[in-house]
């Protein structure tokens, strides 16, 4: 079935050139949409599309600073790919691109923009606290945006989990105090770009929607269902009026098999193809055993995600450029200050490279942070800046750090052993030599793609604040999940739709509102507190940002390091086990040395003397010293 599927692509693919080759040469598009003066890099390379768009010879009419250097035809005559250079002193105007053919002349108007001041790539660093949003399930701020006739999915149903709900971009705005207050200094959305899809048969008993943004149909296009470019563009406005940032989620792999350019591609080798449908492996451990061949290397790397996700091929130097060029032209819109990548492992290693020094060169400050989802510090420290000797070196600066993800979580469900427990966390951080800067990795307790964290530690409290404390006191830039403030919780069963509930108070009708005060209770009212004292603490410690850290060897379930600077020093202490331990604290001297009295960060209480400290059953200390 799947091969007869591919079958039909490739003659439909055949039938659109064939009766373009009937009509007239014009252009529907051209790619990226617009493009700036003053860039770094001069070089701009224009896809242009529409029937027997190729066909032309393409110039541009007279415009001081603006050269066509080289038109390439594409296999498909309904393509054509035209290289530019722009000079630095060249002003902002309208080019006008000319196609001649055939006794036909086609003109189209082309725009380089001015780059605006406010454009900055701050990027997200130690300092921040990032709070990871899918924004059709978070809050529904503009209910004209629910429902588009023209669009595959037509309306929003909250009643069904896997379709969309009408979350929206405005919603996400509207809840921007809200993120402030709780410590959060920079938004992460997964994708907002139009997934304009039609519905798929993942499994006997659900549907595959793009609810969640990862399938992409149209790069060029913010999805009107989330408020569409004016809503994004208004959302960075409003994040970075507050102090806030703005991360973008990337996704280079794949796309979806309604996308525009699948169902007419350019080139035959635009897309990864097999002779029958081959999924990956998903195995990223080939990539960097010295004894894997090359055909389980091209198994992880061309193999589809699923039967329809069409696998982009990177190597194609046109399919490149047209991802590189998009993230550029994202960061210059939208004013991005970093982006998080996604299914890292599974794009060619030189394409991806290509692609963050293009962005570097652009915006220095700029990170950038992918998703591989590993199991160990090896396979972690491969894909980032890492001290390991091996053939491939790369070049991302940050990565989401599973190898932690994997810990904590580990940790919290195990008992306390000579290698389990808290031993978990302290051996996952012990593994940092073999990154290049540890301080970059992204931390989490969970995701979009994992069970709920809350779920994970079987609803237990104190096991809640022990992962939190680790969370916001430990290296790196921590990442937090919609929700699990107010102690949201779900697990995989049946979907993925189950970790992705709407978030309560965000959709008109909803019995309480979890966004405010009053509409939180118990134990959530708690949580929310929790971490709100010890987000906006980290926002105003350094030493919890880029100090340095020590970490001692956990003893009978109890964990303890020191986060410290020339001003600060801060003392976590975390007893995992189910009874009160005196903790006798000679042992941590060399870090203790002349401080006197501590004051607990949580409760405000006064410790006066630290000879010993009582740790009560499983809980986390945070200690500010002083002396």
């Amino acid at each position: 079935m799947i091969r007869s599927i591919l079958k039909g692509c490739l003659i439909l693919t055949l039938l659109a050139g064939q009766v373009a080759a009937q009509t007239a040469p014009a252009i529907t598009r051209i790619h990226p949409t617009n493009w700036w003066v003053g860039m770094k890099n001069p070089s701009l390379q224009l896809l242009v599309y529409g029937p027997q768009a190729g066909t032309l010879t393409y110039s541009l009419a007279s415009y001081p600073g603006i050269r066509l250097v080289k038109q390439h035809k594409a296999d498909n005559p309904n393509y054509a790919f035209l290289d530019l250079t722009i000079a630095p002193n060249a002003k902002p105007g309208t080019i006008e691109l000319v196609g001649r053919g055939n006794g036909q002349t086609v003109t189209r108007r082309y725009e380089l923009k001015a780059r605006e001041k406010s454009v900055k790539a701050q990027g997200v660093s130690t300092a921040d606290f990032i709070y990871l949003i899918m924004p059709d399930r978070f809050a529904n701020g503009d209910p004209s945006n629910d429902a588009f006739t023209d669009m595959k999915d037509t309306k929003a149903d909250r009643s069904i989990p896997h379709l969309r709900h009408g979350g929206d971009i405005q919603g996400v705005i509207n809840k921007l105090d809200y993120l402030k207050d709780l410590g959060v200094t920079a938004v992460w959305l997964t994708p907002v770009i139009e997934n304009d899809e039609t519905l798929k048969q993942e499994a006997p008993d659900r549907m595959q929607a793009g609810y969640h943004g990862y399938h992409f149909t149209d790069h060029y296009k913010i999805d009107k269902r989330f408020g569409g470019e004016a809503a994004y563009k208004k959302l960075a406005q409003e994040l970075h009026k507050r102090g806030m940032k703005l991360v973008q989620d990337a996704v280079y792999n794949h796309i979806s098999d309604d996308h525009w350019f699948y169902r007419d591609q350019p080139f035959r080798d635009w897309i990864n193809t097999w002779p029958a449908y081959t999924g990956s492996n998903h195995k990223d451990v080939v990539l960097y055993d010295p004894y894997a061949p090359a055909s389980d290397k091209k198994t992880l790397l061309d193999g589809w995600f699923t039967p329809f996700l069409p696998d982009l091929n990177q190597r194609n130097p046109f399919m490149a450029n047209y991802l590189i060029q998009h993230a550029i032209w994202s960061t210059e819109t939208f004013d991005l200050d970093a982006w998080r990548v996604d299914t890292y492992k599974y794009n060619d290693l030189d394409f991806l490279n290509r692609s963050n020094a293009a962005l570097l060169a652009e915006y220095p400050k700029i990170h950038i942070f992918g998703e591989s989802w590993v199991g160990n510090p090896v396979a972690q420290s491969f894909f980032v800046k890492n001290k390991m000797n091996m053939k491939f070196k790369s070049n991302q600066p940050g990565g989401l750090d599973f190898v932690l993800y994997d810990a904590i979580n580990a940790a919290l469900r195990e008992g306390f052993g000579w290698d389990t427990g808290v031993n978990r966390v302290h051996q996952a951080v012990a593994a940092d030599a073999l990154y290049a800067d540890p301080l970059k990795l992204v931390t989490f307790l969970e995701n979009h793609d994992t069970e709920r964290f809350v779920s994970v530690i079987g609803e237990d409290f104190d096991k809640y604040k022990m992962g939190v404390t680790w969370l916001l006191t430990q290296r790196g830039i921590p990442h937090w999940y919609y929700g699990t403030e107010v102690l949201m919780k779900g697990t995989k069963n049946p979907s993925d739709a189950e970790v992705r509930r709407d978030f309560p108070g965000g959709f008109a009708g909803d019995k309480a509102d979890k966004f405010t005060a009053g509409g939180r209770q118990g134990r959530e009212t708690e949580a929310f507190g929790y971490v709100r004292t010890l987000a906006n603490y980290r926002r105003a410690t350094p030493a919890l940002q880029s100090g340095k850290l020590t970490q001692y060897l956990p003893q009978d379930g109890v964990y303890v390091y020191f986060r410290y600077d020339g001003s600060k020093t801060v003392m976590v202490a975390t007893n995992q086990q189910d009874s009160e331990k005196t903790l006798e604290t000679a042992r941590f001297a060399e870090r203790m040395n002349g401080f006197t009295k501590a004051r607990n960060v949580i409760s405000g209480q006064t410790i006066s003397d630290l000879k010993t400290l009582r740790i009560p059953a499983k809980t986390a200390l945070v200690l500010e010293l002083s002396r």
